[in-house]
C-alpha cells in the first residue's frame, strides 16, 4: 500500500493548524486513508471525538491498529462513502478532509450529507489539488510513463482545483464563509529512486498510463522515470513540487 502520509508529511502541519480543533469538538475526517488526520483531531479533541470514514477497508485496518497502538481511545474508523452515508444529524462540529473530497460522483450531494452531520455554524477544512499542470509530480509522471504523447492527467483528483467550482459547490450544499487559501509544499516518493520508482508504479495513475505501449516502450518509459527520478533525488530522498488549495467554509 502506498504511504500517502509519507507523501504528504509536508501539508501535516497546514492541516492541523487549520482546522483549529477544540477540546470539546466532535470531528469527521472524510476520506481518512490509515487515519494519521483523525488521530491528530483525536488528540486536540481531548474530551470530544473524532470518527474517520474510507471505503478502503485495507486503509482502515491500518487505521484501527494504529489508534490502538497509539492508545487513542476518542477516536473510531467506519467503512462508508461520505456522499450518502447516513451520519447523525448535526453530530459534528469540525469536518475535515486531507485530499479525500475530490473523487465523488455529485459533489453537490455529497457536501450536502455532509453539511447535514454538522451543526449549523460548524466548519469545513479541506486540502484539494489544484491543477494536474501545477504539479510537478503530476507533469513528471505523465510524460514519462507516456513518453511525450499527450495524456490527460486523471480529472477525478483534480476536480476541486477550480476556486469557482469550488464556491458553486460548497454554496449549492449550503456552505457560506468558504476561503481557498493557495499552499506550496514537496511531496515524497521515496528514500532513493529504486523506493521511489516502485511507489510510482503502484499508483493507480501510473499503472494505467502505460497501457497501450510495447512492452520495449514500456521499459523505455520506466527507464525515463528513473532518470527523472533521479533527478529529484537528495539526501533527503526523492521530492516533488505539488500545489494544493486549502479550503475552509461554515454550514449555514
Amino acid at each position: 500500500m502506498f504511504d500517502y502520509d509519507a507523501e504528504l508529511r509536508r501539508y501535516r502541519e497546514p492541516l492541523r493548524a487549520a482546522t483549529g480543533v477544540g477540546q470539546r469538538d466532535r470531528v469527521l475526517d472524510i476520506g481518512c486513508g490509515a487515519g494519521q488526520s483523525t488521530l491528530d483531531a483525536a488528540r486536540a479533541a481531548v474530551s470530544g471525538s473524532a470518527l474517520g470514514v474510507d471505503i478502503s477497508v485495507e486503509s482502515l485496518e491500518v487505521a484501527r491498529g494504529r489508534g490502538a497502538d497509539e492508545g487513542v481511545r476518542n477516536v473510531a474508523f467506519e467503512q462508508a462513502n461520505a456522499q450518502w452515508h447516513r451520519f447523525p444529524t448535526n453530530g459534528f462540529d469540525v469536518a475535515i478532509s486531507r485530499f479525500g473530497t475530490m473523487f465523488f460522483a455529485d459533489p453537490v450531494a455529497a457536501f450536502s450529507n455532509i453539511g447535514r452531520a454538522l451543526r449549523p455554524g460548524a466548519r469545513l477544512v479541506m486540502l484539494v489539488w489544484q491543477d494536474s499542470d501545477r504539479q510537478e509530480w503530476s507533469v513528471a509522471i505523465r510524460q514519462t510513463l507516456c513518453l511525450g504523447r499527450a495524456v490527460a492527467a486523471d480529472a477525478s483528483a483534480f476536480s476541486l482545483a477550480d476556486p469557482g467550482t469550488v464556491r458553486g459547490i460548497l454554496d449549492s450544499a449550503g456552505f457560506a464563509r468558504v476561503s481557498l487559501v493557495d499552499l506550496r509544499e514537496p511531496v515524497y516518493y521515496g528514500s532513493d529512486v529504486a523506493t521511489a520508482s516502485a511507489a510510482v508504479l503502484g499508483l493507480r495513475m501510473a499503472a494505467d498510463l502505460p497501457a497501450g505501449l510495447a512492452d520495449d516502450e514500456r521499459e523505455r518509459a520506466i527507464d525515463r522515470l528513473r532518470t527523472v527520478l533521479a533527478a529529484h533525488e537528495s539526501d533527503r530522498g526523492v521530492w516533488f513540487d505539488s500545489r494544493a488549495w486549502l479550503v475552509t467554509a461554515h454550514r449555514l
